[in-house]
């Protein structure tokens, strides 16, 4: 289920910016909730079920530290549940905070995983080559060097195990050579990939002005209905949020904006901002089983 992906790279990108940008700052509880739920779906749709599995096995750890640390550093907030043997108070507030805190990264997290295996290095440099060559160049291959790093580590790490140089056997000291072994031939991997990578768009005139590129993506009507649907949606939710519509405090108490039309409208355009690949992907699906059950 990738229909999302078929869409044009200007499409994927405005997406993306407005989604990963909006759960960077909206930290209100119901903003952070749309968030999480629409990035952990999406993901799930686009990695299959392992992808359950992976998420819930750095999310909740990570949201559990992160609600825990916090109030052991801050202390603000008027609700004080007890006091810590340091002296300090334990606050609601700080513990919500920290919750929420973590729900706001975990969120990231899933809509980033979600942005790689959408927006692909052609893509970005497709976008942005002609605007800023090397920029693009350097961003496409720093996203794009993560997963094959992984990739590539597990080839070494298996090849080295066939020949008994495997990190899980033997001694401490013998542990730690072959770990260092592993990681020199990373080093040298990376170093000779980024200059092979260089080399090879240097030969092919990448960066000159007035270079030719061939490009197989075009711009259609259904890329510009997405288009216009994403670009309004985020755009009244950027101005129902500077308008207070999502307005939330925690400290020194927590406070939010009081319900309204107003208020429920701009958390209803932010959802279907985020559910927006997920419409599409099921979307598609029906119109596809529909034509098969007319053949």
């Amino acid at each position: 289920m990738r229909e999302f992906k078929t869409y044009h790279p200007i499409v994927n990108f405005t997406y993306f910016v407005f989604v990963i940008g909006f759960s960077c700052f909206f930290m209100h509880p119901v903003c952070l909730g749309i968030s999480l739920a629409s990035g952990f779906t999406y993901s799930v749709m686009l990695k299959g079920k392992k992808a359950i599995k992976k998420n819930l096995m750095y999310m909740l750890p990570m949201m559990l530290v992160m609600a825990l640390i916090n109030p052991a550093f801050n202390h603000e907030g008027v609700t004080i549940i007890e006091y810590l043997p340091s002296g300090n108070p334990l606050t609601l507030e700080s513990i919500i905070y920290g919750l929420c805190a973590s729900v706001m990264i975990v969120s990231v997290i899933c809509h980033f995983s979600c942005y790689n295996e959408i927006m692909t290095s052609d893509k970005f440099i497709y976008l942005f080559g002609r605007i800023i060559p090397a920029l693009s160049l350097i961003i496409s291959m720093t996203l794009r060097f993560v997963p094959k790093f992984a990739s590539q580590l597990k080839a070494v790490t298996n090849a080295q195990r066939c020949m008994g140089r495997d990190v899980s056997n033997g001694s401490i000291i013998k542990r730690a050579k072959s770990g260092l072994n592993i990681l020199s031939i990373m080093i040298t991997w990376s170093l000779e990939n980024a200059i092979d990578t260089a080399d090879s768009m240097k030969s092919r005139g990448y960066g000159i002005p007035g270079r030719t590129a061939f490009s197989i993506f075009t711009f259609d009507k259904r890329d510009g209905k997405a288009l216009v649907c994403i670009l309004l949606l985020g755009i009244y939710t950027f101005v129902g949020n500077l308008m207070g519509g999502m307005y939330f405090r925690f400290f020194p108490s927590m406070k939010m904006a009081e319900v309204s039309v107003f208020g429920i409208s701009v958390f209803l355009a932010y959802l279907l901002l985020c559910v927006c690949p997920v419409i599409i992907e099921v979307w598609e699906v029906r119109k596809w089983k529909a034509l098969r059950s007319k053949i």
